[in-house]
């Protein structure tokens, strides 16, 4: 299967009155056509920074300061406005994390929807807008036609969102960056809305880029899994390893925070003290070692690179180094014995 879409050492940087930031670190990841790949960790780990650099949407102040973004071949860190603006909504879409800030206010959200439809597969109004309404339906939205005439501000939250989502998805798309695309959305919403992806998916072969804080999500969702921290990729590994065997602190502490319907176990679940450290104030060595519990003298003075912890499975940590090093060692003994 071939990699749809290629990043490679990504580094982002944002201009401020405290001088260049860099807010994405040596980020560098591969996406196949009809894979799902999720990017998780806590809020100011990176992960919309990551997304946002893909679709070209940093602002004036944002930018690529280093590495390489390709899709389908095209590199798209020296793609011009009017290539990215082809690409976004057809090619590429992406399903935004506030619904508000992201719909005009004073169109209505069948219009909205209709001008992607006719921009981008070319057809007339009259068939786009039955496609527009049909979107709505399919997303989960009551009566379609008479909301597809409501501006946003007449909808809940949850509405809003399946408007977006709809939007992302009605030119089918061959990549799908979803940035928390079950915010505010019921259980039963949440479920119908990962199913219609889950179909969009097996119909075109789109890949999804997934970034999401809900484990669960990532659980039904992801073939491979990214954990972000502080700007970095800490683990990267297929899903089951992840829940099966993580080896990152990080990883481990994220997994332990899980709620389980357990009746056996009823005590207080763990929090990882701390907060992920400020663009401003990164922490020199391991960037997590401050809210680590296994931190050693060489965690707070040299900061580990993304390394091996077995077949598939690359881990920025010192300690799961060492231990698969040791794991290494002892199979060596073991085939000359």
């Amino acid at each position: 299967m071939g990699q749809l879409l290629e990043v490679e050492r990504l580094q982002v940087a944002f201009r401020t009155d405290q001088g260049e930031l860099i807010s994405v670190d040596e980020v560098s990841f591969e996406l196949g056509a009809g894979e799902t790949i999720a990017i998780v960790g806590e809020s100011g780990c990176g992960k919309s920074v990551t997304s946002l650099s893909i679709m070209g949407l940093l602002g004036a102040h944002g930018s690529v300061k280093q590495g390489d973004i390709r899709f389908n071949g095209e590199t798209l860190t020296d793609s011009s406005k009017d290539q990215l603006r082809r690409l976004r909504g057809s090619d590429i879409a992406m399903i935004f994390q506030e619904p508000m800030s992201s719909l005009n206010p004073v169109i209505p959200i069948g219009e909205q929807i209709e001008e992607s439809v006719r921009l981008h597969l070319k057809l007339p109004r009259k068939e786009a807008k039955a496609l527009a309404v049909e979107m709505l339906g399919k997303v989960g939205i009551p009566r379609p036609e008479a909301i597809s005439k409501e501006y946003p501000h007449a909808l809940s939250g949850g509405m809003r969102q399946r408007v977006m989502i709809a939007m992302a998805l009605v030119c089918q798309p061959k990549l799908l960056i979803a940035d928390e695309p079950t915010t505010a959305l019921d259980v039963t919403i949440q479920a119908q809305i990962l199913e219609l992806m889950k179909q969009l998916q097996a119909e075109s072969g789109a890949a999804i880029l997934l970034v999401t804080h809900d484990l669960g999500v990532v659980a039904e969702m992801a073939d491979q899994v990214i954990v972000m921290y502080a700007g970095q990729v800490v683990e990267a590994t297929d899903v089951y390893t992840l829940f099966r065997a993580p080896q990152h602190p990080y990883t481990q502490a994220l997994l332990k925070s899980i709620p389980r319907l357990d009746e056996h176990n009823r005590a207080r679940l763990p929090a990882i003290p701390g907060a992920v450290p400020s663009l401003q104030q990164m922490p020199a060595g391991c960037r997590f070692h401050p809210r680590c519990p296994a931190a050693s003298e060489r965690c707070e003075q040299e900061q580990p690179q993304l390394m091996s912890a077995g077949e598939g499975h690359r881990v920025r940590c010192w300690i799961a180094a060492s231990a698969e090093q040791e794991r290494v060692d002892y199979a060596a003994v073991e085939a000359t014995a």
